[in-house]
């Protein structure tokens, strides 16, 4: 099976705040998330995780993310700011914001959302970043240079 999620922000206290999520505390909050997606995410599900997954300390990192089921895959978001080798030490294959073909459909993963002129033709994009903005409002500050793509058929 394969899944798509985004956000995550592990160990962000103030995610409960600005995007109004209804936890009283990051460990409730990070607790929530690891079991809801290993009980749903098997080891040999793949899946694709659009940015934003964790802050903190190294330490802090691993122990929210070490335990989660599947083969995952990272397209770095805004707060996804430390090097390659840290996400795959933590057990993530990092990614570049890529086109991929998923059965008879073919997707632009990003973090960002994709303003449909820069959309390859035929191309469907999956992304997160939004929290509770208006689509809109993250497309204006959309940057087609950040973008390097790169094709993977699974």
């Amino acid at each position: 099976m394969i899944y798509f999620i985004s956000d995550t922000h592990f160990n962000h206290n103030n995610i409960i705040k600005y995007c109004n999520r209804p936890f009283k505390s990051i460990n409730e909050i990070n607790q929530t998330i690891i079991n809801n997606w290993n009980k749903t995410v098997k080891a040999d599900d793949e899946i694709y995780h659009l940015g934003d997954l964790v802050l903190g300390k190294k330490e802090e990192m691993y122990n929210a993310v070490s335990n989660l089921n599947g083969k995952k895959y990272l397209i770095r978001g805004n707060h996804d700011k430390l090097s390659i080798s840290i996400y795959e030490e933590l057990g993530f294959n990092v990614l570049k914001n890529a086109p991929i073909k998923l059965e008879n459909d073919k997707l632009l993963l990003s973090h960002t959302p994709v303003p449909d002129k820069h959309i390859p033709k035929g191309f469907i994009n999956i992304h997160g970043h939004i929290h509770n903005k208006d689509l809109y409002e993250c497309i204006e500050k959309y940057e087609p240079n950040q973008y390097s793509i790169q094709l993977i058929n699974i």
